[in-house]
């Protein structure tokens, strides 16, 4: 099984890791967890933060690929064309 089946929106899988990981840190930030739980907590925030930032780092290729091939972005007129 392919993880692109498993993961069709990346940027949903975004925002999940994200609210993951802010959830994660809120718990240990109580306190209330156990030592075991903690540690437990703390790698999976490892894990979600590396994930969330190869998305950022594939989303950043994504960006400079499209501004290369369509070549320097060329300002707006909002007053429309000339």
């Amino acid at each position: 099984m392919s993880k692109k089946k498993d993961s069709p929106d990346p940027i949903l899988n975004f925002e999940e890791s994200l609210a993951s990981l802010e959830a994660i840190v809120s718990s240990m930030e109580d306190g209330d967890l156990s030592l075991e739980e903690s540690l437990q907590a703390f790698e999976k925030g490892i894990r979600l933060t590396r994930e969330c930032q190869s998305a950022l780092q594939k989303a950043e290729q994504k960006v400079q690929i499209l501004m290369s091939e369509n070549g320097d972005p060329e300002p707006m007129d909002p007053e429309g064309e000339s």
